[in-house]
This record gives structure tokens, sequence and C-alpha cells, in this order.
């Protein structure tokens, strides 16, 4: 007898691709055959993003054109997964009634074999509102507010979804503070920590099985503990990880600036394998707009606790996100933020026009600023951020940097590429490697010789 064939369609951030691969191991420990073509399953999982509306509207269109595939392919059973069931289960259940064979909440990740193989078949006819690639999907519904209390542990099953040789680990889930324009804690839920022991037992077990990097991620990667009690909080768990002497790199991601303390800087320095990197999402830098935003600081306050980073560790990368187009946001606002962002010189920097999201108390007021106006503001501080960026590049060449080889160019064979430690996966630029060989998943010695926009150009010199 044949096996179930599933494919599995991750959408949104890092930390719902650790749920996704919570999902996969569950199946793989039930004996499912995965597929990478969604034209090739039996059942097909869209694991959905529910964060901001055009996160909600890649997922519907994603699901709806998946739905298709019932008509044109193979498929038998349709299943969605992830933030958009938590926040609309009714509303999803209601509009995608024949599409959708099963809906499955961050609480439920470990029914999913169940949901995979009910015998529920449901016919689904020609739908004369299922929409064609290119055209927009149907708009996304309301919150319904229900909250997740789920956390996954170190003997939870999980299938990486990732290369081999590296790995997210989700140290916490949940969100206690009351950002004016997130949403996440409104179905996400309240904060909550794993026991370190419980973190260390996981990579422990990946670095047993040939993870070199850990991606350690959070909302809130510096509140880790705190809701336990624990002193040590996260800069306990970085000296225990330090101590897994099969891992190489350990990168921090998320930190939030009000919960970060000398100790975890002086951590983050201290500890080899924790790789020079700060990710600390700021939103803005007038103080006016970061009051109204429930963040609190200023660019004073920024740039103090960059320059403690910067002391502690003087090669460290930094990144950071920003939002432009909150409401009320006055040009003289935004020229802060332009003016900070010359002044902190990050290395990466993502930037979000704001829209209103359903369960934050930034829908109170209007959301004023125009949609031009927020997209040339995005493009005004991301043209000065280039400018930063590009110049940093070009100070590395002819420095000698380690480098996590990936394999090769998805472009051209005579290419390899890599990250250096100060690149993160899937967010920051790469290094092209025009000269020698390595494996990938090894580490390798290299000479940077040419900038190519954000990313760097260097040849192998030798393993690392």
């Amino acid at each position: 007898m044949s096996r179930t064939k599933v494919g599995v369609i991750s959408l949104g951030c890092s930390k719902n691709l650790v749920d996704t691969e919570v999902m996969l191991g569950h199946l793989d420990r039930a004996g499912c055959e995965f597929v990478q073509d969604a034209a090739e399953a039996d059942v097909l999982i869209v694991n959905t993003c529910g964060f901001i509306d055009a996160a909600r509207e890649e997922s519907i269109q994603t699901i709806l054109d998946a739905a298709r595939l019932k008509t044109t392919g193979r498929l038998k059973r349709l299943v969605v997964a992830g933030c958009m069931v938590q926040r609309y289960r009714d509303e999803l259940t209601r509009e995608l009634e024949g599409d959708v064979d099963a809906f499955v909440g961050l609480d439920e990740l470990d029914a999913i074999v169940e949901a995979t193989q009910a015998a529920r078949p449901v016919p689904v006819a020609a739908r004369s509102d299922l929409p064609i690639l290119g055209q927009p999907a149907r708009q996304p519904p309301q919150a319904a507010g229900r909250l997740s209390r789920y956390l996954y542990d170190a003997t939870t099953p999980r299938k990486l979804a990732t290369p081999p040789w590296t790995a997210f680990v989700k140290i916490a889930e949940g969100c206690d503070h009351t950002c004016a324009f997130c949403a996440i804690p409104s179905f996400r839920g309240a904060f909550r920590s794993r026991p370190t022991d419980d973190v260390v037992a996981e990579a422990e077990a990946l670095a047993r099985r040939g993870v070199k990097e850990i991606n350690l991620i959070a909302q809130d990667s510096s509140h880790f503990g705190r809701d336990r009690g624990d002193a040590a909080g996260l800069a306990g768990l970085l000296k225990r990880l330090d101590g897994v002497t099969d891992l190489r790199w350990l990168r921090v991601h998320y930190l939030y600036p009000n919960t970060v303390t000398d100790r975890l800087i002086e951590t983050m320095a201290r500890c080899a394998r924790v790789v020079k990197y700060v990710d600390m999402p700021l939103q803005h830098a007038d103080p006016g707009m970061l009051k109204r935003m429930r963040r609190g600081g200023s660019s004073e306050s920024h740039l103090e606790l960059l320059g403690r980073f910067r002391a502690a560790m003087p090669d460290a990368a930094m990144r950071s996100t920003f939002i432009v187009g909150f409401p009320g946001e006055t040009e003289r606002e935004f020229e802060t933020l332009l003016t900070f962002v010359r002044e902190a010189r990050f290395d990466h920097l993502g930037v979000f026009t704001y829209s209103h999201e359903d369960g934050t108390s930034a829908t109170a007021v209007a959301d004023d600023v125009p949609e031009e106006l927020k997209t040339e503001r995005r493009e005004r501080l991301m043209t000065v951020q280039q400018g930063i960026a590009f110049e940093k590049n070009r100070t590395r060449l002819g420095t000698i940097v380690e480098v996590l080889v990936e394999g090769a160019h998805p472009e051209t064979e005579h290419l390899l590429v890599g990250r250096a430690s100060t690149q993160a996966p899937d967010v920051d630029g790469q290094v092209l490697l025009n000269d020698g060989h390595a494996d990938p998943g090894t580490f390798a010695r290299v000479l940077l010789t040419e900038t190519a926009g954000y990313d760097l150009v260097g040849g192998i010199l030798g393993a690392a």
C-alpha cells in the first residue's frame, strides 16, 4: 500500500517555520511521504501567516490556488493551519467550506496527522470565485480573538525544513508588550518561555544531527525566562548553549530594547559561539511617535543602547526594522527617523509601511497617512540605508572572514554562495564565492575582494 504523499507550503516568519517543522515531525513519525511539488501531493498543508494585510492576502490566495489542485491535480485533501486559523477560524470555516477539509490552529499542531487522514470526502465543484493567478484574492475575514497557549519542547517531533546545517529554535511564544500596531499578542497569547534545560536539550539534539548554526527566535528574546522567575534569563541560556561544543554559531533574533541588560550585552560579547550580531527591531526614533506606538524611547536612548553593544562588540553587525506611515506621522517625525538611521549606521535594515490591524489599539485613530506617502517614505529611508550598507561593505574588502558555505548559486553553477556570521539566513545579504571549493555545510576562510550590492564577493582560501 502506497504511503500518503504530503506537500507543505509554509508562509510567514521563521517562528511560523518552526510550527511547520513540528507538523512535519508528526507526519514523518506517522510514515507520510513528502513531496516538493504541490501538484504531486495527495494532501496539501498550507501554514498561513496572519500578521498583516499583505500576508493574509497571500495566505488566502495560496489556499484558493491550492484548492484548484483538487480538480486539476491529484489532490484529495487540503488542510489549512497556523496564525490565520487561530485568528479567524469561524470566518475561514464559513468562507472556505468546500475548499478546505480541515483547519489546524496553533494549539493543535499535534493533531495534524488526524487532519490529513480523516476520511471526510469534500467534493469540489468548479468555483466561479476562485481567482486566476495574478488576480487579487478575496479579502481576509475579521479577527476571532482566540489566544494560543501551546509551547513545543525538546521531545516534540520535528523535521527540519532548513538545510541540515542550520536551524531555528523557538525559545518562547507569545508576547506581553502592548505595541499599538501589533496584533500578535491577540492570537499568539501571553509571553511564555521554555525552561533553559529544555532549550539546551533541543540544541544538543540538533547538534548531534549535524546542525552547526542555531538561530534563537522569540517575539521578545531578551525577555526570556522572566515569566518563569529565571533571574539568569537569556544571558544564562546563552552561557549554557555556548557549552554545546558541536555548534559553531549561535545567533539571537528580536531583542527588545526595553528588556536588554548590561549582563546580556556582556554575555553576548564573551560567548565564543554567539556571533556578533545584534537584531533589535526599534520601529521608530521620534519620541512622540514611539509614545503613540506604545514603545517608548527616543533617538538618544536608541543610540545610547547601540553604543553599549558596540563598546562590548566593536565588530558586531547591527540589524533593525522600522515602520513608516504610522497614524499621525508628520514630516518632522519622519525626518527624525531619517537622521537617526544616518547616525546609527545599521548593517541591515527592514522598513515596513503601516496598515491597520484588527485587535490593536492603533485602529482607534484614523489611518491618515496616504499610501503614496508611506511608500515614498519607505523608499527614502531605504535609499539612505542602501548608501550606508554599500559603504560598510566596501570597508570589508581585503579582510578574511569565516563563511558558512551553502552550495551552488541558484542562477549559475560557476558561483558558490555562503554567509558570514554577520549575515542571518533569509533576511540579509550573502557572500558570493567565485574562487575555490568547499562542501555545503562547511566553514571556509574567505578573502573578500568585491561588492555586489548588498552582497560581498570573495575567494576561498581554505577550511576555517
